[in-house]
């Protein structure tokens, strides 16, 4: 291992992403963060994603559930450094959406192996995991969505006894170098960590700043974030 990285809490870094909801079983505290250089950044061919409505796939979640239950997706927290401070990468999805890695689990499959998967499909060369194996940690925290709705919660109240939708956070550790190929319709940037906080009362172009949604939480950008691969 080099010299040339950075170590972090994770609890820290969880701190500034969602509520700490670490798991016992693994007991590691720190990661190791690699600079960004360590990493190569290519393309492959595009992911085709649903062309819907918010009417449309509200409908479609409803069906789902009807179907399969309560809906369960993983996302991955994975961190390099960038300026000398943490960076966290996002996925951003037809010029307007920011989100973290990963997806909804097939029914019976496991949060690692699901997470494992989503990884595959939007950042590795292969979607079958043979060239890239990813060593996914323990859940930083978990959001519910109480309703069909579009809000999250960092909560689930008493009062809510049939959620519709889980979806639970993973810090993924980076070995010191690796490849990330990303299909032709994302972009996958290196956002500071320090800019993403909570903040609902969410402003889209002011004057200094562009700010989006993440799951109840902003994203400041202030044209501060690396663009790792832009179609």
């Amino acid at each position: 291992m080099g010299d040339d990285h950075m170590r972090v809490g994770v609890e820290a870094a969880a701190a500034a992403t969602v509520n700490d909801h670490s798991s016992s079983v693994d007991h590691r505290k720190e990661v190791d963060i690699y600079p960004l250089s360590c990493y190569y950044f290519g393309s492959k061919e595009a992911i085709v994603f649903k062309d819907e409505t918010l009417s449309d796939r509200i409908n479609r979640m409803k069906s789902n559930y009807a179907a399969y239950g309560l809906r369960t997706s993983v996302e991955a927290v994975i961190l390099v450094e960038l300026f000398k401070h943490p960076h966290l990468l996002l996925l951003q999805v037809r010029n307007s959406i920011f989100k973290l890695p990963g997806g909804r689990l097939r029914p019976g499959e496991s949060d690692v192996d699901g997470l494992r998967r989503k990884l595959s499909r939007k950042l590795s060369a292969s979607e079958d995991g043979n060239e890239t194996e990813w060593e996914v940690g323990e859940c930083l925290g978990m959001w519910w969505r109480h309703d069909f709705e579009t809000l999250l919660y960092p909560y689930l109240p008493p009062s809510v006894k049939k959620p519709k939708e889980c979806i639970k956070l993973f810090l993924v550790r980076l070995p010191e170098s690796r490849k990330f190929i990303v299909p032709k319709n994302l972009k996958l940037l290196a956002v500071p960590l320090t800019q993403i906080h909570e903040n609902h009362k969410v402003q889209v172009n002011t004057t200094n700043w562009n700010k989006y949604i993440l799951f109840g939480h902003s994203i400041r950008t202030n044209l501060y974030h690396r663009v790792l691969y832009n179609i």
